[in-house]
């Protein structure tokens, strides 16, 4: 009896070991990220940008890896088009996303210049030799690159010997600098990680992108490829644009493009209406591809997608919150409150605090009024806790906004609000106390 009960104490021991080891596990991982296009890509062309996030390789150097230590959030490798000579460069993935070292220092609201200011300040902690020219080399790409844009993420299982060996490939490698638009862009480059990991997985379309590989077709062709391998264990997810630029566009293929955009079609039209009819025919029978389809969100505060992926708003949550919202500005439009936060910003100066964290310099009454922009210290050094309600408000009329998918999560919205109470509870408090 005492050896039978001696094997069950054994049994589950082993039990609950597996259980604890296996999400440690689930978590090393590759990620596909789709990238939106923004700015003159996403006027013209609309391909966007495709990267590769690996969750157990870290950076020695931009040009250099190895495996993570403890504590580590792995890398994002891409391929630019004439950064440093080199062909790709590695970057850790919350600066990457963010152009800063700490999660709570992710501003709530951005505009050029504090993107700007954030950017340099990171760039000038990478070893990189300078450029011949100033300004001739697209260094902005290395940092923040969710200022710009939303991108989507494609996560799938990797194996610390295929990490090893993708270590070891890469590092003996010359990584000159060799991009080719048609032959060796950055989707090529993700292509070639990809089918390190899974042999053909990614591959080009011959017809949609007339043989050109471009970050939606590897996605896609990924999507399809884990269907018939489940050994991947795919997860989709998206990570948001900050909100305060210029809301990035979808992202399109070659053909895609042609087909959405009127002013590539209306010529092609008058000179080959059979063409454009039977691409468009074509598009509408199976080249669609939606990349949030099912996507969860990414929660920064994890600072790692294989731990932070939270269910979307539901629609009637966002609902719920538009009508709190609608409130509140009817509210403030009652007390003559301040002028939206998007106005007062760009009258305001960017800077950072003592511990680097960004701050906007506000003219207030004829004074300038520190305003702490991310959850570290908005509350803590902000001259203004009207300011801050305002900043928290634009923040979440933004997130708010329909888009298809929805692009924010139940939790990060209550985080907002809660910051947004506890901003109003700061100004009611100063009006008290006010002789």
């Amino acid at each position: 009896m005492r050896e039978l009960l001696k094997g069950r104490k054994s049994f589950l021991f082993c039990l609950a070991a597996l259980f604890l080891w296996a999400p440690a596990q689930s978590r090393a991982q590759a990620t596909l990220l789709l990238e939106e296009p923004y700015s003159y890509d996403g006027t013209f062309a609309g391909t966007g940008h495709a990267a590769i996030y690996l969750s157990r390789v870290c950076a020695e150097t931009p040009t250099r890896l190895r495996r993570c230590h403890l504590g580590e959030n792995g890398v994002v490798l891409s391929r630019y088009d004439g950064i440093a000579g080199h062909d790709w460069m590695a970057i850790s993935l919350i600066p990457y996303l963010y152009a800063v070292d700490q999660v709570e220092n992710i501003p709530l609201f951005v505009d050029p210049k504090l993107v700007a200011l954030l950017r340099e300040r990171y760039l000038r902690t990478l070893p990189l030799p300078p450029e011949k020219t100033a300004g001739s080399e697209p260094r902005y790409e290395l940092a923040g690159s969710a200022y710009d844009r939303t991108l989507y993420g494609f996560a799938f299982a990797t194996t610390q010997e295929q990490d090893d060996r993708l270590i070891q490939w890469l590092n003996s490698s010359s990584n000159r600098e060799s991009y080719e638009l048609i032959k060796r862009n950055c989707a090529d480059f993700v292509k070639g990680i990809v089918n390190f990991y899974y042999p053909h997985a990614i591959h080009r379309a011959l017809i949609a992108d007339l043989g050109v590989t471009t970050p939606k077709q590897a996605a896609k062709s990924l999507v399809r490829y884990s269907r018939h391998h489940p050994e991947m264990r795919l997860t989709t997810f998206l990570i948001p644009q900050v909100p305060g630029l210029k809301r990035s566009k979808p992202v399109h293929g070659v053909i895609e493009s042609l087909v959405l955009a009127k002013k590539y079609v209306t010529p092609v039209l008058l000179f080959h209406p059979f063409v454009v009819g039977s691409v468009e025919a074509a598009y509408w029978a199976g080249w669609r591809f939606n990349p949030g389809k099912g996507a969860l969100i990414f929660d920064p505060a994890s600072g790692d997608p294989g731990r932070g992926l939270e269910k979307p708003l539901t629609a009637a949550q966002r609902r719920s919150y538009q009508n709190l919202v609608e409130t509140m500005k009817r509210r403030e439009v009652e007390t003559e409150a301040l002028p939206p936060w998007g106005t007062i910003e760009t009258r305001s100066q960017v800077g950072l605090d003592a511990e680097g964290r960004p701050v906007q310099q506000v003219l207030l009454e004829g004074r300038m009024v520190p305003v702490g922009t991310c959850r570290a210290n908005a509350l803590r050094i902000s001259g203004s806790p009207e300011l801050v309600e305002g900043l928290v408000l634009a923040r979440i009329e933004t997130e708010l906004k329909p888009k298809s998918p929805i692009r924010t999560s139940e939790s990060e919205i209550r985080n907002d609000w809660k910051l947004l109470e506890a901003a109003r509870g700061a100004s009611e408090a100063a009006v008290t106390v006010k002789p």
